[in-house]
């Protein structure tokens, strides 16, 4: 039933990082129902971010479904809103009014900016808070602007993963106070978490302060992507040096040419080298060649290719459900695997049967559940 079965999660429909939190909860067995709102998006089966859960739909500016939120909120472990701070408290559901009602509620609040701060009330985007770091400007070629990595670090690992971590850890510290707290998830405070090895890098010297000449930002021979005769790519990173001399043996190459091959002095003449050798074979006959060894020389797969690599198949990483592909709950546990993931719920698709689970009338329900 997964490690966190009997665990109840409250959460508010939003974007981004707080539905990717509450997925990760769900996926861990946690029981998850969704606040939506009544012109809120209707839904979608194959929103894979929206799976796991049940939804119910209230309007937040009746008083009567506020009413039923305080009174609900007594059977809930842990609440999660990802609102402009100061937006939960004016609807009366802020954290002060819930606690009151349930000291041991775990109150995750998602945000990019943070509860504090100058910045705290402005808009922003995934881009913006990795900006703010260190990271952005890290990324990409020295000749081209800072790459936006999809929105991966702010909102994902930054926002929705580190609200998850934050939510565990303020679980596992009720078991010993027997209370709740708020726990301020901001992506700004992730992303700049993240960069914690390159900062340290960076401080012992071994990290420059412009991009291009680093160790793990495509500038090394031996960590980058090459193109391949067929117009594919692979992925090389073999940075220990016994896992270079792999790479060079399998193509064919003396190791006396790659002298010195941490002096980034050296690093545009190497990969010229190693450029010329890899477009001289088709991307799958390099994952051929480098199969099964320890060279950490692999395709670059699209998204459509991934969930067929061997590999991943064996992994069971991707789940194919009416043809399509999503990712796996993760990570695996030897006792307490969680089930496969309910499909992402419509919009107030299980309104009645959570409220009746609640103990409300059908005359109350009637009061509560907006017409459509």
């Amino acid at each position: 039933m997964g490690p966190l079965n009997g665990v109840k999660v409250l959460e508010f429909a939003g974007i981004g990082p707080g539905p990717f939190c509450a997925m990760l909860l769900a996926d861990l067995g946690a029981e998850v129902i969704r606040i939506d709102r009544p012109n809120g998006p209707e839904g979608d089966r194959l929103d894979i971010v929206g799976r796991g859960r049940r939804s119910i739909t209230l309007d937040l500016k009746n008083p009567k479904a506020i009413a039923a939120l305080h009174r609900m909120i007594t059977e809930f472990d842990v609440l999660i809103e990802g609102f402009r701070p100061g937006v939960m408290e004016r609807l009366g559901l802020g954290p002060a009014e819930l606690q009151a009602r349930n000291a041991k509620l775990i109150y995750g609040r998602m945000t990019g900016w943070g509860q504090g701060g100058p910045l705290a009330l402005c808009a922003g985007h995934d881009i913006n808070y990795i900006a703010l770091t260190g990271a952005l400007h890290a990324m990409g070629r020295p000749d081209t602007p800072p790459a936006p990595p999809l929105n991966l670090i702010g909102d994902y690992g930054g926002g929705g993963m580190l609200l998850a971590l934050g939510v565990m850890a303020a679980l596992l510290e009720r078991g010993q106070s027997g209370q709740g707290q708020v726990v301020d998830a901001a992506m700004v405070d992730g992303a700049a978490l993240l960069m914690a090895p390159i900062y340290g890098m960076k401080a012992r010297g071994r990290w420059q302060g412009t991009r291009g000449g680093n160790l793990l930002d495509g500038s090394a021979s031996f960590y980058d992507t090459y193109a391949c005769a067929c117009g594919g790519f692979v992925a090389v990173g073999p940075i220990e040096p016994q896992f270079f001399a792999e790479m060079l043996a399998r193509l064919g190459l003396d190791e006396a040419e790659f002298q010195d091959r941490m002096n980034p002095a050296h690093w545009p003449a190497q990969k010229a080298k190693l450029a010329a050798v890899f477009r001289t074979r088709s991307r799958d006959a390099w994952a051929a060649i480098f199969a099964d060894s320890d060279g950490c020389v692999v395709p670059v797969l699209s998204m459509d290719e991934a969930p067929h690599h061997p590999h991943n198949r064996a992994r069971e990483n991707f789940l194919l459900k009416d043809g399509v592909a999503e990712p796996a709950p993760a990570p695996r546990f030897s006792r307490s695997q969680a089930k496969p993931s309910a499909a992402p719920p419509l919009r107030g698709e299980h309104s009645h049967a959570i409220l009746r689970e609640f103990g409300f009338t059908d005359a109350e329900m009637a009061q509560l559940i907006p017409e459509t």
